[in-house]
């Protein structure tokens, strides 16, 4: 045990930052400084030169530059009504499934996600128009909430994910082969919602109203309605596959297509622009800070050597893959219920994917299965993302919000096991990529 405590002096330290109510990107470089101090020795000229060459080396990495203009493009589209067209637009084809318009919640989080690269914006932006049309049209209320809390955190796992591009920036993979390792998966996990709201339905019709009730959705016109959200699904993603623009680049243009789009609809205000900036420099400031404190830390990890320390430790108990999958899936959903998921990414990846290496895990894998996990924090109280955003909407107390996504937890766990069992489900399309 003795090479590991530095590790543990490092956690507990950090523990302690984070107990006190410490922003996580403070409590990072926090814990890297003292670790630098007192694990080191270093005196504090030298730690700040060292802090500063990581700070430039991390935070001018191009593929960052993409964060802030994913995030931007989902603040645009999040103050349009392309939303309100987006579930318009669903309306009639959802209507013939079993469950009927509850499906909305998942397609429109699905198209959303690809657009947006964000979990809280896809469920906020949905939940603000579906969930009001389903209260009112009288669908049953917790399969409602539950389905737009699962659903929602399908903006982790559909490209382009801001969680997936720290991931592959952090531990050094293609951006692009994980956008396309997590399509598929992605897919599979809003088949598996709409799967359970049809059982569901089919279990209990009383959570849908009569037919009748939906008899205004039955104008396919509406269809058009999907068209502004297909056309920068097709230029942000189309770019990327096809090979014609990096991560960076793709997500530029998406910008550019997103305010072309809305110069010719007539909703490029300057509000709209100027709350989007506003919003955008917020979220990628606290993305991009936590990428840089985490460097930061990780660096100390690296030169007290605690990364494979750890890993000959963990080597050491002879644990098969199946026990280190299981092991790491309790440790990040216990994580889950105190963190959100950018925060967990960078505080873990330093120490568990040495781990994986290790045990012959493909890091592409790993990136679709760590997302995933990540998206289960989403949904767990205290502190799940998108339980929050649900309560603003709704005033439900955040305990009936919890039970309502509980079942699409267990189905996240569902996708986990599938992964695990056939990992060609996050791998095949990767392997098509030149």
């Amino acid at each position: 045990m003795a090479e590991v405590g530095p590790f543990l002096f490092l956690l507990v330290v950090l523990l302690v930052c984070l107990s006190v109510g410490m922003w996580i990107f403070v409590a990072l470089a926090l814990a890297s400084f003292i670790g630098f101090a007192v694990l080191l020795g270093y005196p504090p000229t030298r730690i700040g030169d060292t802090m500063a060459r990581v700070l430039i080396r991390s935070s001018t990495s191009w593929e960052l530059a993409s964060v802030p203009m994913f995030m931007l493009m989902g603040e645009l589209v999040f103050r349009s009504d392309i939303a309100d067209r987006l579930f318009r637009g669903l309306a009639p084809i959802a209507r013939f499934a079993p469950g009927r318009l509850l499906h909305t919640n998942v397609l429109g989080c699905a198209m959303f996600a690809a657009i947006s690269g964000s979990s809280t914006a896809t469920t906020a932006t949905v939940g603000k128009i579906s969930l009001a049309e389903l209260f009112r049209r009288g669908y049953d209320k917790d399969i409602a909430v539950g389905s737009l809390a699962g659903a929602g955190s399908l903006g982790l796992l559909i490209p382009p994910s801001i969680v997936m591009i720290v991931y592959g920036i952090l531990a050094e993979v293609s951006i692009i082969k994980l956008f396309a390792a997590g399509l598929i998966p992605g897919l599979m996990m809003a088949a598996l919602f709409s799967l359970y709201i049809m059982a569901a339905a089919w279990r209990r019709p009383a959570i849908c109203p009569p037919d009748a009730s939906d008899g205004n959705d039955r104008n396919l016109s509406d269809l058009l309605g999907l068209l502004p959200t297909l056309a920068l699904i097709l230029v942000v993603l189309g770019s990327l596959y096809a090979g014609l623009a990096s991560p960076s680049e793709a997500a530029a243009v998406g910008v550019v297509a997103t305010l072309f789009l809305l110069a010719i609809e007539r909703q490029l205000t300057f509000k709209i622009i100027s709350d989007s900036l506003m919003g955008t420099v917020a979220m990628s400031s606290m993305v991009i800070g936590l990428v840089v404190a985490a460097a930061t830390l990780a660096n100390v990890m690296g030169f007290l050597h605690i990364p494979q320390q750890l890993a000959g430790y963990i080597g050491g108990l002879e644990l098969s893959p199946h026990a280190l999958i299981l092991m790491l899936c309790g440790f990040y959903i216990f994580l889950g219920f105190f963190l959100e998921g950018v925060s967990i990414t960078v505080m873990t990846l330093p120490i568990v994917l040495p781990l994986i290496t290790q045990a012959g895990f493909d890091p592409i894998w790993f990136g679709v299965f760590l997302v995933v996990m990540v998206e289960m924090a989403t949904i767990t109280p205290p502190v799940g993302f998108n339980l929050f955003i649900i309560q603003g909407l709704t005033n439900f107390n955040l305990g009936r919000v919890a039970y309502a996504a509980f079942p699409f937890f267990l189905l996240m766990c569902l996708g986990v096991v599938l992964l695990y069992v056939f990992p060609e489900i996050a791998l095949w399309l990767p392997a098509k990529l030149h």
